[in-house]
């Protein structure tokens, strides 16, 4: 068997149907007393509901998140959190607005409690990630890992269909890489086949039937554990093009990755044979080969939009693209070549099956 070594996140998790409402208790084990609400503003009737579960300890609201964080965004939150004296951030929402409390944390004592409503995972993360100039840079501390995650399904019955599929298909992204990633190791690749499962089985449900209970909850649960891989391990190829793409062209975040993964995945797939055949395997397959094109048929069954060029990607930014994604890459199981990354691009861009 291949030595490993395995860190767990130091973080605790509360989920179940109306677990909100023990957000009180949450922070009052932080010790804190002001809690900073983030969101994002179209968020903002949310974060006034926690406000008022939260009663006295809701300090304000800023209802300011934007994607991909950039650097003016996140100053303005800290000054907010200073200027309220507050002691603690609680982050209502998806990758955007737990983002916004990262930044608040990465330079203040500030602990956060995370409250996701998507499938995004960045609760169970250290990993950061700024814009400035057009680059989106990413970073891990432990510093800004969230203290608590509070996963309550009912919050996601008001997510919609297609956004649903897209940040589900992100999480999938992170339990993906997390098979092949430079130090994977036997317990996240436990979690990374599951989450896959989960995820691909209560996605086509959510989209379907979107007020299904246990669904939503089937699908919270896959993106938890694929939060806890992304945390767990290294990235590679694929996160590095979806940083890229959406840092440098403010590409929407999930659907991105839902876009890019039949791909990235099927780039792979010889040179991590073994991880992409668990893949295919909770998706339905058998082999490696499979995966890709598995991952492209969940994306049409969810009616996720196929092709970079849907999502607002310029056929003329393209050469950009695989020029910056292949400056200091992140390791990855094929090496990364130029050729190679501005072919998948075009494949990506036009929305064709990965080859």
């Amino acid at each position: 068997m291949k030595d490993f070594v395995y860190q767990g996140a130091p973080s605790r998790v509360v989920f179940g149907w109306g677990a909100l409402a023990q957000l009180p208790a949450e922070v009052e084990r932080l010790g804190a007393r002001r809690a900073l609400i983030l969101s994002t503003p179209e968020q903002r009737a949310l974060a006034d509901e926690v406000a008022r579960v939260l009663g006295e300890r809701a300090a304000g609201v800023h209802a300011q998140a934007v994607m991909h964080v950039p650097v003016d965004v996140a100053r303005a939150a800290r000054e907010a959190a200073a200027a309220i004296d507050a002691d603690c951030c609680v982050a209502v929402g998806g990758g955007s607005t737990i983002g916004l409390g990262k930044a608040i944390a990465l330079e203040s004592p500030l602990p956060i409690i995370a409250v996701p409503t998507t499938y995004a995972g960045s609760e169970m993360t250290p990993i950061y990630g700024l814009t400035q100039g057009r680059v989106k840079h990413t970073g891990r501390d432990t510093r800004v890992l969230p203290r608590t995650a509070i996963y309550d399904p009912s919050l996601t019955l008001t997510l919609p269909p297609a956004i649903s599929a897209a940040s589900g298909v992100n999480a999938i992204a992170h339990a993906v890489e997390a098979l092949y990633a430079e130090d994977a190791n036997p317990i996240v690749s436990l979690m990374a086949e599951e989450s896959i499962r989960a995820l691909g089985e209560a996605l086509p449900r959510i989209v379907r039937k979107p007020d299904d209970a246990d669904t939503r909850s089937r699908a919270l649960y896959g993106a938890w554990l694929a939060g806890s891989c992304l945390g767990a391990v290294g990235m590679a190829l694929h996160h590095k093009l979806c940083h890229t793409l959406g840092g440098t062209f403010n590409l929407p975040h999930a659907q991105t990755h839902a876009a890019m993964l039949p791909h990235t995945a099927h780039y792979n797939h010889e040179a991590a044979s073994d991880a992409l055949t668990r893949v295919a395997k909770a998706l339905g397959g058998q082999h490696a080969s499979e995966a890709g094109p598995l991952l492209d048929d969940l994306n049409r069954t969810l009616g996720i939009p196929m092709s970079l060029a849907q999502i607002g990607m310029p056929e003329g930014g393209l050469d950009e693209a695989a020029e910056l994604a292949c400056r200091n890459p992140y390791a990855n199981p094929r090496p990364v070549e130029r050729d190679a990354i501005r072919a998948l691009l075009q494949r990506a861009w036009l929305g064709t099956a990965p080859a």
